[in-house]
């Protein structure tokens, strides 16, 4: 069985946001087992799996990754779409735009303390799309 699903993300600042419960909403009925990948159509935000309990996981990735791509870098010479343009596509790169999750007994099978984030890059990215892709039986 194979099944694709687009959908968008609500829009949300610059930061490291937990939608998993938001991503399951838009999901078809899943198999008892098989994979789901998810793909997000952005270059300038990404998708990866981490601490789902704890919050200041989040905000302290969006330390780290400040601080190892920084904005109004001196060597930058793609500026013309803001200063947190060049850094959301080197931060993007780095993390990456795609996921593949397991599926077991028709749910998802993330680890107890994992979550899926999206990682939104921009300070004002708009909402997000992305491509469910389901296969399993």
């Amino acid at each position: 069985m194979w099944n694709q699903v687009e959908f968008r993300l609500q829009e949300r600042r610059r930061g490291f946001h937990l939608v998993t419960a938001e991503v399951a909403r838009h999901l078809p009925e899943l198999p008892q087992v098989g994979l789901l990948h998810l793909f997000i159509r952005h270059t300038s935000a990404a998708l990866t799996i981490n601490e789902n309990a704890d919050p200041d996981v989040r905000t302290d990735m969006e330390s780290v990754f400040n601080h190892l791509v920084p904005e109004r870098q001196p060597y930058y010479q793609h500026t013309l779409e803001g200063d947190d343009d060049m850094p959301a596509h080197a931060k993007c790169a780095m993390i990456g735009p795609s996921l593949t999750i397991p599926i077991r007994n028709g749910r998802l099978a993330l680890g107890t303390w994992q979550g899926i984030y999206l990682c939104e890059f921009r300070d004002y990215g708009g909402s997000r799309s992305i491509v469910a892709t389901i296969t399993g039986e």
